[in-house]
């Protein structure tokens, strides 16, 4: 799960946390633990995964105040590394695609920040569908240095428009970095062939360019100058 909160990712320090709202939360006794979960990533902020959140409540005995201080008693020091998209197609550019039919997404991705990138890193689906994709190990970037990242994908069986959300997480399982988004649509078996078949019908149906419109029963402009200049100076015909 990954629940999104603009200007919350980056750094993990200086978070402020608004004391009413924690202690109203504390006082509330709930015993729904996937409710404690979202609270605590709502107070933290979009880089803390459904696992860490679950693991810190856990450790305290499923006591959200309790949970917000251990985790910044643990994270607050360490600033989460940076990743940047060199390129990545728009959100509404899809690719088309026949059921069970497996491909390769790839994003070219950098260490914009400072640091190196700690061992253990690796990119997972936060969201969406995982297009059959798994979890695939990412390297320690230096700064500066890029990479392509690679994830091998299938298409769903059912027709539609299906989105999936890549993120690189620290070992920790924390997210960092500019999302990544694949947007495929599924089509009926057997579509894009009728399409290519299709297009190269319109293409042998197309009528000759060298043609260019020309009419050969009316006169051109220097074929009007020409029988003017053969008509004799009286006016009279030869």
């Amino acid at each position: 799960m990954d629940i999104d909160n603009a200007g919350s990712e980056g750094q993990v320090t200086g978070i402020d946390i608004e004391q009413s709202f924690l202690q109203q939360f504390s006082c509330m006794g709930t015993t729904d633990k996937d409710e404690l979960v979202r609270q605590l990533q709502k107070l933290l902020g979009s880089h803390l995964n459904y696992s860490t959140a679950t693991f810190f409540l856990d450790m305290n005995n499923w006591n959200l105040q309790a949970a917000v201080c251990s985790y910044l008693d643990v994270e607050a020091p360490n600033q989460l590394p940076s990743m940047a998209l060199v390129s990545d197609p728009v959100a509404n550019d899809t690719e088309s695609i026949e059921p069970n039919v497996s491909f390769q997404k790839t994003w070219h991705i950098y260490n914009n920040g400072n640091e190196m990138w700690p061992e253990g890193c690796y990119a997972q689906c936060s969201d969406g569908v995982s297009l059959g994709g798994d979890r695939v190990p990412v390297g320690c970037l230096s700064p500066g240095e890029g990479m392509h990242l690679s994830v091998n994908m299938t298409g769903p069986s059912v027709p539609g428009i299906y989105q999936s959300k890549w993120r690189l997480c620290t070992p920790k399982g924390a997210y960092f970095g500019d999302p990544m988004w694949t947007i495929v649509t599924v089509v009926e078996e057997g579509t894009i062939a009728l399409t290519n078949q299709l297009s190269h019908f319109n293409q042998l149906g197309s009528p000759p360019q060298s043609l260019n419109g020309h009419n050969p029963f009316v006169r051109n402009q220097s074929q009007k100058e020409n029988s003017q200049d053969a008509i004799p100076p009286d006016g009279k015909s030869w």
